[in-house]
């Protein structure tokens, strides 16, 4: 798993997966929702509005633990 004996997730299988999330999975998840409310018969502005942005925060709690700490500099990394 992790370097040190750490549990869960290395820096670089994190940053790997956070990859795979935005460009797979998220263009998967967009188009499967607006398939689904267009199941619905279109609902009003405000209710379509109120589904798009509910759905657009419940996606990436799911994945919570893999974007934690990507954006910053590796940890494991010894500096030079």
């Amino acid at each position: 798993m992790g370097g040190q004996g750490k549990p869960g997730l290395s820096y670089k299988a994190r940053r790997r997966w956070s990859l795979i999330v935005l460009l797979v999975g998220l263009p998967l998840y967009i188009v499967a929702v607006v398939t689904v409310v267009n199941w619905l018969d279109r609902p009003p502005l405000w209710l379509e509005l109120l589904i798009y942005v509910a759905l657009g925060i419940v996606w990436a709690l799911p994945f919570k633990f893999v974007f934690r700490g990507v954006g910053q500099a590796d940890p494991d990394k010894k500096p030079d």
